[in-house]
């Protein structure tokens, strides 16, 4: 068992029912899930961590899978627009959807010690930002809720 996020899970199994729901979403959908796109997807689920694009790029270059920038981003755009992958906007960084082919308002809890991120669902706060900001007249197009501070391993780490 590896750990997701916070808690402990079996990795692989964790990986192989995310992959077959997101062919399975693409298939459903009309969506070409391409070699490429597909590996990118595997680099975020294997790691269970945010990458940016240039680490994501790092592996494809090792695998002879590209060596441009626009390879990476253009496979990381399609996953985060199709809800394969999400951006993590404080560390300008991806992770893999823990919930692929659902829709779901998540907050991602990131470790400011060592950056490990968790997703969890946001749908309470979602909703209660959405409130407020209808109350001024605002209509949200977007929620992208992070919240920072320790991870259970890094609270019980003495410093």
């Amino acid at each position: 068992m590896d750990t997701i996020g916070f808690e402990r899970h079996d990795h692989r199994h964790c990986i192989a029912t995310a992959l077959q729901t997101v062919e399975e979403t693409c298939d459903v959908q009309g969506l070409q899930l391409t070699p490429v796109r597909r590996r990118v997807l595997e680099i975020l689920l294997a790691r269970h961590r945010a990458m940016g694009a240039y680490d994501v790029l790092d592996v494809l270059r090792e695998e002879g899978r590209g060596s441009q920038p626009p390879v990476a981003y253009r496979a990381l755009d399609f996953l985060v627009a199709n809800g394969f992958a999400h951006r993590i906007e404080r560390l300008n960084a991806f992770v893999a959807c823990a919930a692929p082919g659902e829709r779901h308002a998540p907050c991602f809890l990131i470790c400011r010690n060592c950056s490990a991120v968790a997703e969890t669902p946001g749908r309470r706060a979602s909703e209660a930002l959405r409130a407020s900001a209808g109350e001024l007249g605002f209509q949200v197009e977007r929620v992208a809720i992070e919240a920072e501070g320790l991870c259970p391993a890094c609270v019980d780490t003495p410093r």
